[in-house]
């Protein structure tokens, strides 16, 4: 039963890879990149299962000020920046997550749980503009580290407003979708019932 198992949700991920590749290939351009040096430091390897459904790409501007007091608070000494964020953040899924079971009696797989989308990685890209240092207040390496947080903090509250989860959930949809109809193939079906699916979602599957 697990083998049965194991092959079904190869090929389910493989479809769905291929379905998404396909979609992420054919809106893009053929690009031409050129490698000139590479050095890579692996310091740790991990066995990773994550596939990212939709990515958006975040343009924001940020005003950062930072005052310290100074010569028990007689003198204040500011720095501030204007600073433009522009970060790309990836929605997906933590295919581990998804649990299946085979009935080989009634040819069904049950699909017991499917993963709610979720960030997989916020990658900013932070240009200072404006920078001001104060007398006893300078901008230092351990600022941009603090800021480079601080910018994926603030692209990362941003999400929930830009639609992505949503449109990642129905991405999900429609590899149920994708699974049930090679389930149908091969003289099973899909029994989906265990998952929580909203009406407005029924409504998308049953298209």
């Amino acid at each position: 039963m697990d083998s049965i198992i194991e092959i079904f949700l190869g090929l389910v991920l493989g479809a769905i890879l291929m379905y998404w590749l396909y979609g992420l290939f054919g809106k893009k351009k053929s690009k031409e990149l050129t490698q000139h040096q590479s050095i890579v430091l692996l310091e740790k390897i991990k066995s990773v299962c994550k596939l990212i459904s939709v990515e958006g790409d975040f343009a924001e501007i940020y005003k950062y000020e930072n005052t310290k007091e100074h010569f028990m608070s007689l003198v204040s000494s500011k720095k501030k920046a204007l600073i433009v964020i522009n970060a790309k953040a990836q929605i997906g899924y933590d295919l581990k997550k998804v649990l299946m079971d085979a009935d080989t009696e009634n040819k069904t797989i049950k699909l017991n749980n499917f993963p709610q989308p979720e960030i997989l990685s916020i990658e900013p890209d932070l240009q200072f503009y404006d920078i001001k240092n104060g007398l006893f207040n300078t901008f230092s390496p351990d600022d941009l580290t603090t800021l480079n947080l601080e910018a994926k903090q603030h692209i990362r509250d941003k999400i929930p407003e830009s639609g992505l989860m949503e449109t990642a959930r129905k991405e999900a949809l429609e590899a149920i979708l994708i699974m049930e109809k090679i389930v149908e193939t091969i003289g099973w079906k899909l029994d989906y019932s265990a998952i929580e699916i909203s009406n407005r979602e029924k409504q998308f599957l049953e298209k």
